[in-house]
Protein backbone atom coordinates (compact mmCIF):
# COMPACT_ATOMS: atom_id res chain seq x y z
CA UNK A 1 0.00 0.00 0.00
CA UNK A 2 1.71 3.21 -1.14
CA UNK A 3 -0.56 5.27 0.99
CA UNK A 4 1.20 3.50 4.13
CA UNK A 5 4.39 2.86 2.91
CA UNK A 6 5.15 6.67 1.93
CA UNK A 7 4.29 7.55 5.63
CA UNK A 8 5.94 4.53 7.61
CA UNK A 9 9.32 6.41 8.35
CA UNK A 10 7.88 9.64 9.94
CA UNK A 11 7.73 10.00 14.00
CA UNK A 12 3.35 10.52 13.67
CA UNK A 13 3.34 6.93 11.55
CA UNK A 14 4.63 5.35 14.84
CA UNK A 15 2.79 7.88 16.95
CA UNK A 16 -0.60 7.03 15.00
CA UNK A 17 -0.01 3.13 15.19
CA UNK A 18 0.87 3.24 19.09
CA UNK A 19 -2.45 5.07 19.86
CA UNK A 20 -4.71 2.70 17.58
CA UNK A 21 -2.74 0.17 19.76
CA UNK A 22 -4.47 0.98 22.89
CA UNK A 23 -7.94 0.11 20.93
CA UNK A 24 -7.00 -2.72 18.89
CA UNK A 25 -8.32 -5.64 21.37
CA UNK A 26 -12.22 -4.39 21.69
CA UNK A 27 -11.78 -3.48 17.29
CA UNK A 28 -10.79 -7.27 17.07
CA UNK A 29 -13.21 -8.60 19.38
CA UNK A 30 -15.75 -6.88 17.71
CA UNK A 31 -14.54 -8.25 14.56
CA UNK A 32 -14.45 -11.52 15.30
CA UNK A 33 -17.84 -11.75 16.14
CA UNK A 34 -18.87 -9.84 12.80
CA UNK A 35 -17.36 -12.48 11.34
CA UNK A 36 -18.93 -15.67 12.97
CA UNK A 37 -22.62 -13.60 12.73
CA UNK A 38 -22.22 -13.66 9.04
CA UNK A 39 -21.62 -17.19 8.97
CA UNK A 40 -24.08 -17.93 11.21
CA UNK A 41 -26.42 -15.93 9.52
CA UNK A 42 -26.11 -18.31 6.22
CA UNK A 43 -23.86 -16.25 4.16
CA UNK A 44 -21.87 -18.37 2.24
CA UNK A 45 -18.02 -17.68 2.85
CA UNK A 46 -17.06 -15.82 -0.40
CA UNK A 47 -20.41 -13.32 0.05
CA UNK A 48 -19.02 -12.77 4.00
CA UNK A 49 -15.44 -12.21 3.04
CA UNK A 50 -16.41 -9.98 0.16
CA UNK A 51 -18.83 -7.72 2.45
CA UNK A 52 -15.92 -7.24 4.70
CA UNK A 53 -13.45 -6.17 2.19
CA UNK A 54 -15.71 -3.41 1.02
CA UNK A 55 -18.14 -2.60 3.41
CA UNK A 56 -15.75 -2.40 6.64
CA UNK A 57 -17.97 -0.63 8.64
CA UNK A 58 -19.21 -3.53 11.09
CA UNK A 59 -22.40 -1.60 12.43
CA UNK A 60 -23.54 -1.60 9.45
CA UNK A 61 -22.93 -4.87 8.82
CA UNK A 62 -24.35 -6.25 11.89
CA UNK A 63 -27.29 -4.35 11.17
CA UNK A 64 -28.06 -5.30 7.49
CA UNK A 65 -26.87 -9.71 8.47
CA UNK A 66 -30.40 -9.72 9.91
CA UNK A 67 -32.31 -8.11 7.53
CA UNK A 68 -30.65 -10.39 5.09
CA UNK A 69 -31.52 -13.24 6.93
CA UNK A 70 -35.15 -12.15 7.36
CA UNK A 71 -35.76 -11.69 3.85
CA UNK A 72 -36.21 -8.01 4.27
CA UNK A 73 -36.48 -5.63 1.12
CA UNK A 74 -33.50 -4.34 -0.34
CA UNK A 75 -34.84 -0.66 0.35
CA UNK A 76 -34.96 -1.37 4.20
CA UNK A 77 -31.88 -3.36 4.33
CA UNK A 78 -30.01 -0.21 2.18
CA UNK A 79 -31.79 2.50 4.03
CA UNK A 80 -30.75 0.85 7.63
CA UNK A 81 -27.45 0.25 6.53
CA UNK A 82 -27.39 4.66 5.10
CA UNK A 83 -28.95 5.55 8.29
CA UNK A 84 -26.26 3.69 10.49
CA UNK A 85 -23.18 5.18 8.83
CA UNK A 86 -24.69 9.10 8.26
CA UNK A 87 -21.94 9.73 10.98
CA UNK A 88 -19.37 9.37 8.28
CA UNK A 89 -21.11 12.25 6.70
CA UNK A 90 -20.05 14.66 9.37
CA UNK A 91 -16.62 12.94 9.78
CA UNK A 92 -15.78 13.72 5.75
CA UNK A 93 -16.91 17.45 6.32
CA UNK A 94 -15.12 17.41 9.17
CA UNK A 95 -11.90 15.90 7.28
CA UNK A 96 -11.95 17.63 4.01
CA UNK A 97 -9.60 20.49 4.76
CA UNK A 98 -7.25 17.93 5.90
CA UNK A 99 -6.99 16.06 2.82
CA UNK A 100 -8.01 18.44 0.05
CA UNK A 101 -4.90 18.59 -1.11
CA UNK A 102 -4.10 15.23 -1.68
CA UNK A 103 -4.97 13.72 -5.39
CA UNK A 104 -8.36 12.15 -5.69
CA UNK A 105 -7.62 8.58 -5.31
CA UNK A 106 -5.95 9.16 -2.04
CA UNK A 107 -8.74 11.01 -0.69
CA UNK A 108 -11.23 8.19 -1.38
CA UNK A 109 -8.48 5.45 0.16
CA UNK A 110 -8.19 7.88 3.39
CA UNK A 111 -12.12 7.80 3.50
CA UNK A 112 -12.28 4.05 2.84
CA UNK A 113 -9.80 3.37 6.14
CA UNK A 114 -10.98 6.10 8.41
CA UNK A 115 -13.11 4.73 10.94
CA UNK A 116 -14.87 5.78 14.03
CA UNK A 117 -12.07 5.75 16.52
CA UNK A 118 -9.21 6.90 13.92
CA UNK A 119 -11.20 9.63 13.16
CA UNK A 120 -11.54 10.33 16.48
CA UNK A 121 -7.91 10.20 17.71
CA UNK A 122 -7.08 11.78 14.34
CA UNK A 123 -8.75 14.97 15.53
CA UNK A 124 -8.00 15.16 19.05
CA UNK A 125 -3.88 15.00 18.03
CA UNK A 126 -4.89 17.46 15.62
CA UNK A 127 -7.51 19.80 15.99
CA UNK A 128 -6.62 22.19 13.18
CA UNK A 129 -5.62 21.79 9.79
CA UNK A 130 -1.89 22.08 8.66
CA UNK A 131 -0.75 25.37 8.23
CA UNK A 132 2.30 24.07 5.96
CA UNK A 133 3.78 20.98 3.81
CA UNK A 134 5.53 19.36 6.95
CA UNK A 135 2.74 19.98 8.92
CA UNK A 136 0.38 18.23 6.37
CA UNK A 137 2.53 15.40 6.06
CA UNK A 138 2.84 14.82 10.04
CA UNK A 139 -0.98 14.47 9.97
CA UNK A 140 -1.24 12.28 6.87
CA UNK A 141 1.76 9.98 8.97
CA UNK A 142 -0.21 9.80 11.67
CA UNK A 143 -3.87 8.69 10.11
CA UNK A 144 -1.83 6.47 8.09
CA UNK A 145 0.01 4.62 10.75
CA UNK A 146 -3.79 4.48 13.02
CA UNK A 147 -5.81 3.38 9.91
CA UNK A 148 -3.30 0.98 9.33
CA UNK A 149 -3.28 -0.70 12.54
CA UNK A 150 -7.32 -0.47 12.93
CA UNK A 151 -7.73 -1.93 9.64
CA UNK A 152 -5.34 -4.90 10.03
CA UNK A 153 -6.96 -5.91 13.51
CA UNK A 154 -10.40 -5.26 12.29
CA UNK A 155 -9.92 -7.35 8.66
CA UNK A 156 -7.79 -10.18 10.38
CA UNK A 157 -10.14 -11.07 12.87
CA UNK A 158 -13.19 -11.07 11.12
CA UNK A 159 -11.87 -12.95 8.44
CA UNK A 160 -10.52 -15.36 11.33
CA UNK A 161 -14.34 -14.99 12.60
CA UNK A 162 -15.16 -15.83 8.76
CA UNK A 163 -13.23 -18.98 7.97
CA UNK A 164 -13.27 -20.27 11.77
CA UNK A 165 -17.39 -19.90 12.36
CA UNK A 166 -17.85 -23.29 12.05
CA UNK A 167 -15.65 -24.54 14.03
CA UNK A 168 -16.35 -22.13 17.10
CA UNK A 169 -19.39 -22.91 19.79
CA UNK A 170 -21.82 -20.20 19.87
CA UNK A 171 -21.50 -21.19 23.80
CA UNK A 172 -18.28 -19.30 23.92
CA UNK A 173 -20.14 -15.43 24.10
CA UNK A 174 -18.65 -14.17 21.16
CA UNK A 175 -21.93 -12.14 20.61
CA UNK A 176 -21.38 -10.75 24.31
CA UNK A 177 -17.48 -9.96 23.34
CA UNK A 178 -18.84 -7.55 20.94
CA UNK A 179 -20.85 -6.05 22.96
CA UNK A 180 -18.51 -5.40 25.01
CA UNK A 181 -16.24 -4.02 22.36
CA UNK A 182 -19.09 -1.85 21.14
CA UNK A 183 -19.78 -0.59 24.86
CA UNK A 184 -15.94 0.28 25.06
CA UNK A 185 -16.45 2.44 21.98
CA UNK A 186 -19.38 4.29 22.68
CA UNK A 187 -17.73 4.75 26.30
CA UNK A 188 -14.79 6.68 24.88
CA UNK A 189 -16.83 8.65 21.80
CA UNK A 190 -18.70 9.69 24.76
CA UNK A 191 -16.87 12.58 25.65
CA UNK A 192 -19.39 15.57 26.35
CA UNK A 193 -22.66 15.76 27.93
CA UNK A 194 -24.76 16.42 24.69
CA UNK A 195 -23.29 12.86 23.21
CA UNK A 196 -24.09 11.21 26.68
CA UNK A 197 -27.56 12.77 26.63
CA UNK A 198 -27.95 11.30 22.84
CA UNK A 199 -26.82 7.81 23.77
CA UNK A 200 -28.89 7.50 26.40
CA UNK A 201 -32.26 8.46 24.27
CA UNK A 202 -30.80 6.53 21.73
CA UNK A 203 -30.31 3.10 23.73
CA UNK A 204 -34.51 4.32 25.53
CA UNK A 205 -35.55 4.59 21.87
CA UNK A 206 -34.28 1.74 20.67
CA UNK A 207 -35.55 -0.79 23.86
CA UNK A 208 -38.89 1.02 23.01
CA UNK A 209 -39.24 0.60 19.95
CA UNK A 210 -37.56 -3.14 19.89
CA UNK A 211 -41.14 -4.96 18.73
CA UNK A 212 -40.83 -3.14 15.40
CA UNK A 213 -40.09 -5.65 12.78
CA UNK A 214 -36.82 -5.68 10.25
CA UNK A 215 -34.70 -3.79 13.54
CA UNK A 216 -36.66 -0.39 12.54
CA UNK A 217 -36.09 0.10 16.22
CA UNK A 218 -32.42 1.10 14.78
CA UNK A 219 -33.88 3.76 12.63
CA UNK A 220 -35.85 5.08 15.65
CA UNK A 221 -33.48 5.66 18.11
CA UNK A 222 -31.04 7.32 15.56
CA UNK A 223 -33.63 9.94 14.51
CA UNK A 224 -34.64 10.34 18.14
CA UNK A 225 -31.13 10.79 19.08
CA UNK A 226 -30.50 13.50 16.23
CA UNK A 227 -33.63 15.34 16.58
CA UNK A 228 -33.04 15.70 20.14
CA UNK A 229 -29.46 16.76 19.31
CA UNK A 230 -30.67 19.38 17.23
CA UNK A 231 -33.22 20.78 19.52
CA UNK A 232 -30.16 21.27 22.30
CA UNK A 233 -28.48 22.81 19.97
CA UNK A 234 -30.68 25.22 18.77
CA UNK A 235 -31.59 26.29 22.97
CA UNK A 236 -28.23 26.59 23.90
CA UNK A 237 -27.15 28.76 21.17
CA UNK A 238 -28.31 31.80 22.16
CA UNK A 239 -26.90 31.45 25.44
CA UNK A 240 -23.81 31.21 24.06
CA UNK A 241 -23.68 33.99 21.87
CA UNK A 242 -24.73 35.94 24.80
CA UNK A 243 -22.02 34.69 26.93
Amino acid sequence: MFFLRSHYRHPEFRQGALDALGVAPGLAAWGLMTGVAMMKSGMSTFEALLMTLTVYAGSSQLAAVPLLTAGAPMWVILATACCVNLRFVVFSAHMRPYVMHLPLWQRLFTGYLTADLSYVQFTKRFPHVGSDAAHRRAQQAYLAGNCGVNWVAWMGCSVLGVVLANFIPTHWGLGFAGILALLGILCSLASSQLRLVSAGVAGAAAVAAFALPFKLNILVAIAAAVALCLILEETRRPQQEQA
